[in-house]
């Protein structure tokens, strides 16, 4: 069972140092990257399969050379075997459209170079961009089937099948049961949650855990760059020539005030400590409410 979990780096709000230039596209190189929270849930998801089922694991994502540490923390976090970045100028600015058809182009060139795929995860949808929209258009580049907000799967290697539960437009309480021919696209929902209940996939599960730590500390030796010549992808359908959308505006992010009024108590001090339990009281009862109840 091979799969590749498709992940990217986000801007890290809580620094609140997002960069944009004059055309309104974000300048990922000066801006402080994580990987996006979503694809937890995706690489969790990717874990379970290989605990249950063996086989590989790789990592995959486009962005600049500084997202390598982004497949690292893929890596560390939760679990791959390997890691693949796609980058170049060429890929630079590119949309959803543009990223699809060269993540596609990459899933293809590792099905040549490396092994067939019957899984390809990613996540429900960035904290950037919040479109959802990557991982259909990489389904439809591949004409792969998908199946979108999975919150429990498992495959059948035998009829080489999915069967996942996934909720009906993302209704918590509208489940519904599906099943898929492998090779299938995998779009995980916050509310999936990976489960082990043989006690031979949980001990799989931590000898995984430690081995994947003692590989995340030399992952240069696991990660594997390709550019859009290795990709074999015209660069007039690639990056901002090949991205139809077009960035109209962008509201800055509102950073929080440099400096706050604050009133210094040392708890030593009784006097100081019973002034400020009086004021939060209320707060704590609910007594201090807003007029008209709201």
């Amino acid at each position: 069972m091979r799969s590749i979990v498709l992940t990217k780096g986000v801007p890290d709000f809580s620094d609140g140092a997002v960069s944009f230039n004059e055309e309104g596209h974000l300048e990922r190189g000066k801006t402080p990257t994580v990987m996006n929270p979503n694809d937890a849930f995706a690489l969790e998801a990717a874990l379970q399969t290989r605990v249950r089922h063996g086989g590989h694991v790789s990592g995959m994502s486009m962005g600049p050379p500084g997202y390598a540490a982004v497949l690292e923390e893929a890596m560390e976090a939760v679990y791959t075997d390997d890691s693949y970045l796609l980058s170049d100028r060429e890929l630079a600015a590119s949309d959803t459209w543009a990223t699809a058809i060269t993540l596609s182009a990459g899933i293809e060139t590792y099905q040549e170079e490396i092994g067939n795929v019957d899984l390809l995860f990613a996540g429900f949808k960035t904290a950037d961009g919040e479109t959802g929209q990557t991982g259909p258009q990489t389904a439809w580049a591949l004409d792969w089937p998908i199946v979108t907000h999975v919150i429990a799967l498992d495959i059948d290697p035998d009829e080489r099948l999915l069967r996942a539960k996934r909720l009906v437009e993302g209704d918590v309480d509208e489940i519904e049961t599906v099943e898929a021919p492998l090779p299938c696209m995998v779009v995980t929902d916050p509310e999936f949650e990976p489960t082990y209940r043989k006690a031979s996939h949980r001990l799989t599960h931590k000898r995984l855990r430690e081995e994947t730590q003692n590989r995340a500390a030399a992952h240069d030796r696991h990660l594997t760059t390709w550019d859009h010549e290795d990709l074999n992808l015209d660069p007039d359908y690639i990056g901002l020539d090949g991205s139809p959308t077009i960035v109209s505006s962008v509201d800055p992010i509102p950073k929080a005030p440099s400096e706050r009024e604050a009133t210094m108590v040392d708890p030593a001090d009784s006097d100081g400590m019973n002034e400020v339990l009086g004021e939060l009281a209320p707060y704590a009862s609910g007594a201090n409410t807003a007029e008209g109840g709201d």
